[in-house]
């Protein structure tokens, strides 16, 4: 595939490597918005920018019917906006919060959790996420993801960060030297507690999975999901 870069930082580079690595071609690598013309006729866009610039990023892209890939978190506000023009466009667009298949597989393991912990009244749940001290975001879009998932499966109404009251569940954001992401949830009672947790070594496992999908999305039109690509 011809793949374009859009948002050249840490994660860009270790794309571009991985991409090579798969066999396919990198056309462009940009770190301003792009054009039709700097996107160099790519099959698919992966964008990993920042919450400012990815509206107008992706909106670009989709607007030159070229799929996109998009792991910038943190703009999720306008998300209604860009599914709304892929599908004015006949185009395609994956919005992941974590592109690590195993936190995709740790996504599908929190909301089965859920629904078991759901009539067990014993046990509150809470949420940890640790990341470098350079993410903008707090708290990231994977616990936010996470959070989502226990909501949709359980008594909490909606998440909030640090305190909460009521049937608020809390995220507690941690921002440490260079962690790449640590990922917990924790169910309590005054007799025990039960945690699920995922972490990641490195930034490579993000990586690999966007371009998976990148390599799944080529040819399909609509809006979709990790669990698409995965099959979850």
């Amino acid at each position: 595939m011809k793949i374009a870069l859009v948002g050249y930082g840490k994660m860009g580079k270790i794309i571009d490597e991985i991409a090579q690595n798969r066999g396919h071609e990198v056309v462009a690598r940009l770190k301003e918005t792009p054009t039709k013309e700097s996107l160099n006729n790519a099959d698919v866009v992966i964008e990993f920018s920042n919450p400012e610039a990815a509206f107008e990023n992706i909106k670009v892209c989709l607007e030159n019917n070229i799929p996109v890939i998009c792991g910038t978190t943190g703009w999720l506000d306008k998300k209604p906006e860009i599914e709304k023009i892929t599908l004015d466009n006949n185009s395609a667009f994956l919005y992941g919060s974590n592109f690590s298949l195993g936190v995709n597989l740790f996504f599908a393991l929190n909301e089965n959790l859920a629904k078991l912990m759901n009539n067990v009244n014993e046990y509150s749940c809470q949420l940890e996420e640790i990341h470098h001290i350079h993410k903008l975001d707090a708290p990231s879009g994977t616990a936010i993801s996470i959070a989502e998932g226990i909501i949709e499966n359980s008594k909490y109404e909606a998440w909030k960060l640090d305190e909460t009251k009521d049937n608020e569940l809390g995220i507690f954001a941690i921002r440490e030297n260079e962690v790449p992401g640590t990922h917990s949830v924790f169910y309590r009672s005054e007799v025990d507690e039960i945690e699920i947790k995922h972490t990641a070594f490195n930034r490579n496992g993000f990586a690999l999975g966007a371009v998976i999908a990148s390599e799944w999305i080529v040819d399909k039109k609509g809006i979709f999901s990790m669990k698409d690509v995965l099959g979850l």
